[in-house]
Formats: C-alpha cells, structure tokens, sequence
C-alpha cells in the first residue's frame, strides 16, 4: 500500500512516536489523555481523558454540558458514535414564540439542549475501553481541584466571552456563569490559576456512577431544579430519556483514499459532498487560481445542499445516498463557471469546539470532538456544578416547514464533526478541524492537503485556510498568498483578508504508517495546540 508522504519533504515539527499520541488544543489535556495510556489504558480510555480534560481546561470551547461525537477504529472496523442531544419535550415553536421569540435566541435558557457529552464517555468506556470510566476522568477531576494556569489562546477567548457576556446578558439565570468563570469579577488572566471544585465533584459523581449520576441521579436533580426555577424547559424526564446512537459513518472515495464522516444530523456530509463535486473538475494544482476558485464553488455548493437538507435523517427531504452519489456530484460540478457565483439549493426531485485526536500500539485510534457551541454556549451554569450548558437549540427553525424546524425530542443541525481516513481498508487515521461552520470547510482543505499536496500532517494543517462565509464573501488568512488573493478578486469572489486566525479552525492529526506502525501528528498553530507522546 503507498504511504502518504513524499519522503523528500521536510518533517520539521512533525511529531513521532510509537506506542502512544495524542493530539489536541491544550497541552495539559494531552498529557492526560498520555498518563492514562501509560496506566494501561487504550487509545479510547485516553480520548476520553483527554475530552474530560478539555471540559476543565478548555472551557471557552466546550463543557460537560454539550454533545459530543466520536469515530472510533478498533479491530479493523470504524465505528461511529453520535452523543447529540434532542430538545427538551416542552421547548415548542408555540412555545418559543409565546416567549416573544421570532427566531431561537442564542443564550439564555431557551436554546438549551439534553448534552451528550457524560453519555459518550461512559458509552466508549462501556464498550471499548481497559480501565474505569472513574480512572479515566482524575487527571480532569485533579485538574478542577487544584487548578490550573490559563494558556494564551484559552486567556484570550476567556476574555472575548466575558466581555460578550456582560454586555448581552442580564439576569438571575445568568449569576452563576460569572461566579464560575470570573469570581473576582473579571476574566482570569493569561499564567493565572483557575479552578472549579463544583467541576470536580461532578466529574468525579459521572465517573463513579458511570454517568447514570447525570441522568438519573443528584447531579439530574440540581439541573431540574434550577430549569424549573428559572423557568427553562430542560427536565430530569428529558435527561432519563436520552441515550447515545452507534451509527454506521458515511464515506467518499477521494483519489484512492475514503474520507469517513459522521451522518446526519451532524455537518459531515458537507465536506464528503464538496469532495465529489470538487473531484469532478480538473485535476488539482496547488497554488493555482482555477484550483481554488473550484475549491471554493464546490464548497459553497456543497453549503447550500447542506443547510437546506441536513438534519435527522427521518426529516431529511433527500437521502444521504442521494448527496453522496456522483449523478449528484456531477450535476453540481456542472454548474460551475469561471465566475464566483451565488450559491442556491439544488432543487429536489420531485414526488469557534475541542477536537481531539488519539492512537495506541494495539492499532486503536480516535476521533472525537465535543462542544457547547458559541464558546462557552447558552451562559447558563447550574450552580454548584461547574456544568456550563449549551446553546445547541440556537440551530433549529421557528418556521414549521423547514426540515430543521423545532420538535420536542428532535436533534438539530450540527456543526461538530471528526474524521477520519482510511486506504484499502486499512487506518491512515483521525484527523479534525474545529470552529462552527469552518469545520467542513477545514476537513475539505485538510484532506486536499494530505492526499493532492502529500503534505506531512503539520504542514497540511499549517497551510494558508479560506473560509466562504456567505455569497461570494471569502475570508483568508493573513499569510495566504496576495497574488492569489487578488486574482480570486478578478473571478468575483469577495476577498477579505482577516487577523483572528482563530475563526479559520483549530485541527489535529494523527496518521499511521501501515508498514511500521509510526505514528506521526500534527497539532495547529491556531490555538494553544499540544502532541503528547509515548
């Protein structure tokens, strides 16, 4: 089978390792995932480490109130899990609009979601894991107890949240995310220790009780008591009733190599589908005009189908067969010009996230990623628990046509997805790019990098990014070529240049050689971003 790399290219930075990797945003979240390989555990009791971690660490990112995704490769097989939430069965469009809403709010109680994020990692330390679900989460429950020092990028968000939060809300359901998050009435500085000993005990509660204390015990009691209070929907009824889905992922075949996704209700799709309208054109030249500007129509394409046809799949107007099939790919890529154009469904037939990447010695690897959406998410914390909770609703639709619209008990349109890639059957490994709707967009560039460009992990991740943001708007990095920029101007796309590199996503890898069994890793430049190694 041929490897990826082009040996004759420069590894500079590039980790390595053999018996263990984990790659991620926050180098102490990585170390933890590392300690609990080195106990004894697997790439999957590590991930889950790794993901308990990143609720403390990185919190401007992700919680133990959000949902989570995973795909997993153990013995030969990818497995997919999906850990999203539903909507609580008394949040109604009626209901939603009697509160005066005309389309859901972005924070308060309204857009709260059951969270997936407890029930995933007890779901994968179940069925795939070596040690305790209560061994995998101390590094995390240590962490929350004794503290920790802000990194740059986390102290920067932190900050951008903060002051967000003081100006657009108000209210006694919002007290206990600044007595969390800024106890001394500001946003912790950068090197300044924080810690969370509601956090802790939660966490240490979900690793005891394998989650059942979330969903059906005291910590399940403390959420229904304060949503009852404050006058939300979520309930400890909504809570007992949730379970995580396995789901069969979703591939293409791009040059040789299959991409895998999670299904809908998640994003995935998206990057699969631009990857076959985009393979229909010609073939790809790297730093090329002709190149980008088919790059960015079949992404903006790809978009359009995306959010008007994605989300679950019993409410989905269009099959995922159907989006994923070349008579689809084909007619889209015919419908690219020379000129950036604005994007619109195809019509039917008629009738910011953490992500986390792990890989062991015994072949298992994992790719996961968490979140509450919008940084912190809804700015709702249930006092006493650290547990921060998100704003997932914020998707859905008010208007009762929409395949996304609101239902009781209905999971929204997601944005958090892994990846993963794999060649005759064998794992090259996880890989993901977190950041909102950036996050196809990220998977599409990431995997043109590696298999058109043979680039190393990190140069794939460290490579210049576009991001479409809407119309013929495109965002680019500050390093991304000016000439290109400029000759993208002259197709008609609008090119605007932007300093926050955060906003371009946050990605990891780790790939596999089939033949020795190295690992190799990438980690971004864009956060505070950290390989452990073993």
């Amino acid at each position: 089978m041929d490897y990826l790399y082009n040996p004759n290219a420069s590894y500079r930075h590039t980790a390595f390792a053999k018996n263990g990797m984990v790659a991620t945003s926050q180098p102490l979240a990585a170390q933890a995932g590392i300690e609990i390989m080195r106990q004894g555990g697997n790439a999957i009791d590590a991930a889950i480490a790794t993901a308990a971690a990143l609720t403390v660490v990185e919190p401007t990112s992700n919680g133990i109130g959000g949902d989570a995704f995973a795909l997993v490769w153990v013995k030969d097989k990818l497995h997919g899990l999906n850990a999203s939430g539903p909507a609580p069965e008394s949040l109604t469009i009626d209901a939603v609009k009697g509160a005066g809403h005309e389309k859901m709010p972005i924070y308060g109680l309204t857009p709260i979601t059951v969270p997936g994020v407890p029930a995933a990692w007890a779901e994968l330390s179940r069925k795939f894991g070596k040690l305790s679900l209560l061994e995998c989460l101390t590094p995390a429950i240590r962490y929350a107890e004794e503290g920790y020092p802000l990194t740059p990028i986390l102290g920067k968000y932190w900050k951008i949240a903060y002051a967000k939060f003081k100006k657009s809300t108000s209210g006694e359901e919002f007290e206990s995310w600044f007595e969390t998050f800024a106890p001394d009435g500001r946003a912790p500085e950068i090197g300044e220790l924080w810690k969370s000993p509601g956090h802790a005990e939660t966490l240490r509660a979900i690793g005891e009780t394998n989650a059942d204390s979330f969903y059906k015990g005291e910590t399940a009691d403390k959420i229904d008591a304060f949503m009852t209070k404050q006058g939300g929907y979520l309930r400890k009824s909504d809570l007992e009733k949730f379970k995580v889905e396995w789901v069969e992922p979703v591939s293409t075949n791009y040059r040789g190599y299959d991409v895998w996704e999670i299904p809908p209700n998640g994003q995935g799709m998206i990057a699969l589908m631009a990857l076959n309208i985009f393979s229909e054109m010609n073939p790809p030249k790297p730093n090329d005009t002709s190149t980008l500007h088919e790059q960015i129509e079949a992404m903006k394409l790809a978009f359009a189908d995306g959010k008007a046809f994605i989300t679950e799949p019993s409410d989905m107007p269009i099959s995922v067969e159907e989006l994923l099939s070349k008579e689809y790919a084909a007619k889209r890529a015919g419908e690219i010009t020379g000129e950036a154009q604005l994007p619109e469904p195809m019509e039917l037939p008629k009738g910011g996230t953490v992500y986390l990447a792990t890989a062991d010695n015994e072949g298992n690897m994992v790719s996961f990623i968490q979140s509450n959406y919008m940084g912190f998410g809804s700015g709702i914390v249930v006092p006493g628990t650290g547990i921060s909770l998100q704003n997932r609703g914020a998707d859905f639709s008010l208007d009762e046509k929409d395949p996304n619209a609101l239902e009781p008990g209905k999971r929204t349109y997601h944005t958090i997805i892994p990846g993963f890639l794999t060649k005759d059957g064998q794992a090259v490994g996880p890989f993901g790019v977190m950041g909102g709707y950036m996050q196809p967009q990220g998977h599409f560039q990431v995997a043109i990098n590696t298999i058109d460009y043979n680039l190393n992990p990190q140069a794939a991740l460290d490579a210049p990014r576009w991001q479409w943001m809407k119309g013929k708007t495109v965002h680019v990095e500050p390093d991304f070529p000016n000439h290109l920029a400029q000759a993208l101007t002259r197709l008609g796309h609008e090119i605007v240049p932007t300093l926050d590199t955060g906003s371009f996503g946050r990605g990891q890898i780790i790939w596999r050689n089939p033949e020795t069994g190295v690992l190799s890793g990438g980690t971004e430049a864009r956060t505070d971003g950290a390989i452990a190694l073993w």
